[in-house]
Formats: structure tokens, C-alpha cells, sequence
């Protein structure tokens, strides 16, 4: 009897569930429908928004890829980068050279410096501080005063080596001292290197310094430097050398304007101006005694000036620093 009643009761649970289960799959079957209507309204609209925010996003992710692709072909690729840059080398002297040039005396930089020489990248300017040629062996040649190679100032090596001077025969060679620089990290320090003969007797009676490099980097050339020509005088000149500044003890004839046992100097002599010091004292205290130097007043007159032009410029050269 009881088994009875639990089989009716079970079938009446089961009848009784079965239009629930077609009621949800109906409301199932609409969901989905009307979800599809949804998304596809969405994307009716919202796709002019996204297809350009999404082409922007390819394009950056495709631009960070390639930058990446880059970066990593550079750190693998050191030996292809740095023999590139070894093509654009080249060597310089800085500063220029301190004039005027005599025989016998040392070759020096501006403002009394050593001498250096540079190896340079060419593009940039700047100083090669690594890699082998930075410490490649230099030596200091000198070179025709016209030697400037074409138009833009470029040679050839044999266009270089064939602009070299040599010594004149029976006479020591043109450069004394050690010509032979080492570069650490790309600079290396002109030694004491001086000059054995005047300019007087080459083609252009002028003179320029050059440097080549000794060494073979796998037959890449680094250019060579070359400063600008200047005239080498004999080291007698070098005794009437004006100073730059003067000394306030120098002579007064180391002034500009102003030649070693000329008039002006022999005028001032007799006046008792021996120096710069005594120079710059009357010109300060009694410059009316400068104008009345003997001569010095037909000098003007001649010239049609108030104040003589020898007075004006040796002061400018005594108190130029």
C-alpha cells in the first residue's frame, strides 16, 4: 500500500515538473535571442568607436615590437656598429698652434698649452674614448703651407704623404724631439718637438703640422689632422718676439707698435720710460709728457689725429690680459 503511494506521488512530482522545465527552456531560448539583437545593436554602433581605438592599439603594439627588434639587433651586432664608426674617424689637433713659430723654441698650443692630438668622430665632433684606435700610436710630420687638399678640404693618404716636407739636404731634419705620439683614450700629449729650419725656402714659405696614424686597423683608415700653415721664422727673430700680455718689468719695446732701438723706443728712452711699468705710470699720470715725446707731435700732425696712434695702441698692448 505504501509502495503504491510512493509511486503516485513520484509520477505526480515528475507531471508536474515538466511545464516549468518548457516554461525555463522557452525563457532560455528568448534570453539568448534577445541577447544576440542586443550585441549585434552594440556593435551596430559602437563599432565606428572601436575600429579606430583598435587600429590604434595594433599600431603601438607593432611599433613597440620593432623598437624592441632594434634594441636587440644592436646589443648582438657590436662588432658590425663599431666597425662603421671606424670609417668616420679622424684626428685633431687642438687647440691651435701658438704664433709666432720660431726655430729652436717649442711647438705650443694657444695660451702657452701642450699640444694634443685628438681622434674624433667625424660626424660628431666628439672624442673617441674607446675601442682600439684609441690608443693608436701618431706621428707628427710636417706639411707644404698650401696643402689643403680639394675643395672641401679633403685628401687622399697619397695626397698626405706627398705634401710632406722634407729636410733640406745637408740639414737635420725639419722636426727635433719626439715626434711619435700614443693616444689614451683617443688624446695623447705633443712631446717637446721644435722646429730646425725657417719656411723661408718651401713653395708656399710657410709651414703646416700633420699627424698620420702608425697602425693597421684591418685596413680602415683614420684620417689624418692637420692645422692651419703658419710661417717658421729663425730663432734670432724670437730675441724682437713681442709678449702677450707683457710683463709689467718687460721693455718698454715689447709693446706693440713700438720696434727694439726704433725712434719711438729711443724717444721714450730718453724720457726715462724703460718698461711697461714706467709706460703705463706716465700714460696714467702725465699723459701729456706721451704727446710731448720729440716727434711725436709731427707724427700727428702729419696724420691729422689729436693723439698719436703709436701711444693708443702700445697702451691697448700693455693692458691687454
Amino acid at each position: 500500500m505504501s509502495q503504491k503511494r510512493q509511486q503516485e506521488d513520484g509520477k505526480a512530482r515528475a507531471e508536474s515538473s515538466r511545464p516549468d522545465d518548457k516554461r525555463r527552456k522557452r525563457r532560455s531560448f528568448k534570453n539568448v535571442v534577445l541577447e544576440v539583437m542586443n550585441m549585434r545593436k552594440v556593435q551596430r554602433y559602437m563599432e565606428p568607436v572601436l575600429e579606430p581605438l583598435i587600429r590604434q592599439v595594433v599600431k603601438e603594439e607593432v611599433e613597440l615590437a620593432i623598437k624592441k627588434y632594434l634594441i636587440h639587433m644592436k646589443r648582438h651586432s657590436g662588432k658590425e656598429l663599431h666597425s662603421t664608426e671606424s670609417r668616420s674617424l679622424q684626428l685633431q689637433f687642438i687647440p691651435k698652434i701658438s704664433l709666432p713659430v720660431f726655430t729652436g723654441t717649442r711647438i705650443e698650443g694657444e695660451d702657452c698649452s701642450t699640444l694634443k692630438v685628438a681622434l674624433v668622430d667625424a660626424l660628431t665632433g666628439e672624442v673617441v674614448y674607446s675601442g682600439p684606435e684609441s690608443s693608436a700610436k701618431v706621428e707628427i710630420v710636417v706639411l707644404e703651407g698650401d696643402f689643403d687638399g680639394d675643395e672641401g678640404g679633403n685628401w687622399t693618404l697619397e695626397d698626405f704623404n706627398n705634401n710632406i716636407v722634407r729636410e733640406r739636404e745637408g740639414k737635420k731634419p725639419l722636426l727635433t724631439g719626439d715626434a711619435c705620439v700614443s693616444l689614451k683614450e683617443g688624446i695623447g700629449l705633443v712631446g717637446e718637438i721644435s722646429f730646425t729650419d725657417n719656411s723661408s725656402w718651401t713653395r708656399s714659405r710657410k709651414f703646416s703640422l700633420g699627424a698620420r696614424v702608425l697602425d693597421n686597423f684591418d685596413g680602415v683608415r683614420v684620417r689624418e689632422a692637420k692645422t692651419e700653415s703658419f710661417i717658421v721664422r729663425d730663432h734670432r727673430g724670437e730675441l724682437y718676439k713681442k709678449h702677450h700680455p707683457p710683463s709689467l718689468l718687460d721693455e718698454v719695446w715689447r709693446l706693440e707698435k713700438i720696434g727694439k732701438d726704433g725712434a719711438f723706443h729711443k724717444r721714450l728712452n730718453r724720457e726715462k720710460i724703460y718698461t711697461v711699468k714706467d709706460f703705463l705710470t706716465v700714460f696714467f699720470i702725465e699723459p701729456t709728457r706721451l704727446k710731448n715725446v720729440d716727434g711725436l707731435q709731427d707724427i700727428d700732425k702729419e696724420k691729422g689725429k689729436e693723439s698719436s696712434p703709436f701711444i693708443v695702441q702700445s697702451y691697448r698692448s700693455a693692458t691687454k690680459s
